[in-house]
C-alpha cells in the first residue's frame, strides 16, 4: 500500500533522503550482526499485566517467534495491504507482532491499551478492517471479550489465557514446516518497498475524532533517526522505553529508533514509577524518557534515584510540555545527566533541543531549533537540518520572520506523512497549505536570538476575548506552578458581550482551597500577566478528563459552559 505520490517519492529519493531500506532490512541486519545479543526485555511485571511470562530475546531467538506469528498470520489468511488492528501492551509479543505484520505486508494499526469499544469501533470502521491482535487481559480489562463482543471483528488472535470461544490463540500452537514454506514464499514474492505504509497511527482526539495517521519506512526513518541520534545511542545500548509503542512518541525511538540503532530494547507499561525505578536500577540502562513532570517529582524525593548508575544513564528525553530550567540544570549539576527536549508529532513535525545545539539549560527548556534561521550554520541534530519550517500569522497567512510575533508552524520535509488515511480530499487538502507544508495546529514564536522557536501553544487553544487573542496553554503554564494547583486547563467559555472568556478548570492539591480571586491575584501580582488574559471563570474539579494517551479533553470541559454568561 504506497500512499505517498510519485512526485513526493522522487524528490526525495533524488535529494538522497530516501531509499528502499524497510524496517524488516533493519531487522534482519540486526539479527545477522549480532543473534546472539539481546534484542528485548519484557516488563518485569508482564504476568501481572496481561497473564504472561517476562521473556528476554536475543535477536535470534526474537527472529524465530517473529517466523513463527508471520506463518500463524499467514494461515489466518492475512496477505499484504490488511490492516490489522492491534492492541497490546509494551511487550516482545506486541513488538514481534508487528515485525510479523510487516514481513507479510500487512499494515499495522497499533491503538493505545486503554482504548475502549468507541474508540476500537472508529479504528475499525476508518481502517475497514476485521482482524484484530489484542491480549485476553491487560491490567484489569478483558480486552479479548471486548473485541469478541464488536460487530466489525470478524477475526480474533489473542495472546494469553482464558480467551473467548471467538478467539484464536497466537500463544503455543504448533507450525508445521509447509506452513513456514508457504509464508516465506508470499513473504518474498510480495516486493515490499520502504514506501509502502507500516503503519496508520492515531492523532489524539483531543477536539475531534482521531485521524488515521499512516507512515511508511521512510517517513520513519529520519523521524526515528534525530530521536536517537541526539540520545548518543549506538548499536549494543540500553534503551528503557515507557511509552506506549503506539504512536510517534514510543513508535520513533522505542522500535524504529530500536531497529535503525540495534539497541537492546528495554519495555515498560503501563507506567509504575516503582517498576520504572527498579528497571534503571536493573538493567543498566543508557537512556530513557520520561514527562517532565516525573522527572521534576524525582528530584523532590531524591531518595527514588539511589542506586541508578547515572555514568551510563547520562541522557534522558522528555518533551509534551515547557520543561523546567531549574530540573535540567539540576540534573545536570548533580548527576552529570542532559535532557533532551522534544517536540513532534504523529503526522511529522519534529524538531530536537539538544545540549549540543542548545547548551543553556533556560533556552533548552522553552526553545527548539527553527531550521533555515538565517545566519545560522548546521545544527548538530540532523532532523534540525532536513525539515523546513515556516511561521505563519493566524487568519491572513503572512509569513513571520521577526522575533515575537506568535504564529502557526507549517512544515515540510522527509518525516512528514502525506495525509490522512481515508480522509478524502477536503480535510488532507486543509492539513497542507499552498507551498506544501504540514499546518501542524501548534502555535510558535520566533525567539529574540532569531536561531530558535519558542512555543507558545495550541492553534485551537487561542480565547479571542473581545478581539485579544490568548493562548490557553500560556496561562496554563504560569497556573501550573501555583503552590495548591495540582492540574489546571483553560478554555474559552462563551460570553454575550465579549465573545469568550478564560475559564480555569482547576484540580486543586488536596487539603487546598482556590477561588477566583486568588488565582486572579496571583497571574496579575506574581507573574504580571496583562489583565485581558486573567480567567474571569472558575471550575473546581477532582481531576481532569482526558484521552487515552493522558492529553485534556477540553472538549468535555466546555461542554459545562455551552449558553452563553453575561
Amino acid at each position: 500500500m504506497i500512499l505517498c505520490p510519485s512526485e513526493r517519492i522522487a524528490e526525495m529519493v533524488g535529494a538522497g533522503h530516501w531509499s528502499n531500506r524497510t524496517l524488516w532490512d533493519m531487522f534482519i541486519a540486526n539479527v545477522e550482526r549480532m543473534p546472539e545479543d539481546e534484542a528485548v526485555v519484557d516488563p518485569p511485571n508482564l504476568a501481572a499485566i496481561a497473564d504472561m511470562a517476562p521473556r528476554r530475546l536475543s535477536w535470534r531467538l526474537l527472529f524465530a517467534e517473529v517466523e513463527r506469528l508471520a506463518a500463524l498470520l499467514h494461515r489466518a489468511g492475512l496477505r499484504r495491504d490488511d490492516i490489522v488492528v492491534v492492541q497490546l501492551p509494551n511487550c516482545s509479543a506486541q513488538v514481534a507482532t508487528y515485525l510479523a505484520c510487516h514481513r507479510l505486508g500487512v499494515v499495522i494499526s497499533p491503538l493505545p491499551a486503554v482504548y475502549r469499544e468507541h474508540e476500537v469501533s472508529h479504528a475499525l470502521q476508518v481502517c475497514n478492517a476485521s482482524t484484530v491482535i489484542t491480549a485476553a487481559r491487560i491490567s484489569k480489562h478483558g480486552h479479548a471479550a471486548m473485541m469478541a463482543a464488536l460487530p466489525d471483528v470478524k477475526q480474533l488472535l489473542a495472546f494469553g489465557v482464558e480467551l473467548p470461544a471467538a478467539a484464536v490463540s497466537l500463544e503455543a500452537q504448533d507450525v508445521s514446516a509447509e506452513e513456514y514454506a508457504a509464508m516465506r514464499v508470499q513473504a518474498a514474492a510480495i516486493g515490499l518497498s520502504a514506501n509502502d505504509v507500516v503503519t496508520i497511527c492515531w492523532t489524539s482526539g483531543t477536539e475531534s475524532r482521531p485521524k488515521g495517521v499512516p507512515r511508511s519506512s521512510n517517513e520513519w526513518y529520519w523521524q526515528s533517526k534525530g530521536t536517537v541520534d541526539a540520545a548518543g545511542m549506538a548499536p549494543g545500548k540500553r534503551f528503557l522505553n515507557p511509552f506506549p509503542l503506539v504512536n510517534m512518541g514510543g513508535l520513533s525511538g522505542g522500535f524504529v529508533g530500536w531497529l535503525l540503532k540495534g539497541m537492546t530494547l528495554i519495555l515498560h507499561h503501563p507506567f509504575d514509577l516503582m517498576v520504572f525505578l527498579q528497571q534503571l536500577r536493573e538493567e543498566r540502562v543508557d537512556y530513557t524518557l520520561a514527562p517532565p513532570t516525573i522527572l521534576t517529582r524525582l528530584l523532590q524525593q531524591e531518595a527514588l534515584l539511589e542506586g541508578i548508575d547515572f555514568k551510563r544513564l547520562s541522557r534522558i528525553g522528555s518533551g509534551s510540555a515547557p520543561l523546567s530550567p531549574w530540573m535540567i540544570d539540576t540534573y545536570r549539576q548533580r548527576y552529570g545527566v542532559e535532557i533532551q527536549n522534544y517536540f513532534g508529532s504523529n503526522e511529522g513535525a519534529g524538531l530536537c533541543g539538544s545540549e549540543a545545539d542548545i547548551p543553556d539549560s533556560h533556552e533548552r527548556a522553552t526553545l527548539f531549533p527553527r531550521p533555515g534561521a538565517p545566519d545560522r550554520g548546521p545544527w548538530v541534530t540532523g532532523i534540525n537540518n532536513l525539515v523546513r519550517t515556516r511561521l505563519v500569522a493566524v487568519g491572513d497567512e503572512r509569513e513571520i520572520t521577526e522575533p515575537g510575533e506568535v504564529g502557526e508552524l507549517r512544515i515540510a520535509g522527509p518525516t512528514v506523512f502525506s495525509g490522512y488515511y481515508a480522509a478524502g480530499p477536503e480535510l488532507n487538502a486543509r492539513a497542507f497549505d499552498e507551498q506544501g507544508y504540514f499546518r501542524t495546529g501548534d502555535l510558535f514564536e520566533i525567539a529574540s536570538t532569531r536561531q530558535h522557536l519558542r512555543f507558545v501553544g495550541r492553534l485551537k487553544d487561542l480565547v479571542v476575548r473581545g478581539g485579544m487573542k490568548i493562548s490557553a496553554e500560556e496561562v496554563e503554564g504560569l497556573l501550573a506552578t501555583h503552590a495548591d494547583i495540582q492540574e489546571v486547563a483553560i478554555v474559552g467559555v462563551p460570553h454575550a458581550e465579549l465573545g469568550e472568556v478564560l475559564c480555569a478548570c482547576v484540580a486543586p492539591k488536596p487539603g487546598s482551597s482556590l477561588t477566583l480571586e486568588s488565582l486572579a491575584t496571583f497571574l496579575r501580582e506574581e507573574k504580571k500577566v496583562a489583565p485581558f488574559k486573567l480567567p474571569e471563570r472558575l471550575m473546581v474539579l477532582d481531576s481532569l478528563p482526558r484521552n487515552p494517551v493522558g492529553k485534556v479533553l477540553k472538549r468535555e470541559l466546555r461542554q459545562m459552559f455551552r449558553e452563553p454568561q453575561a
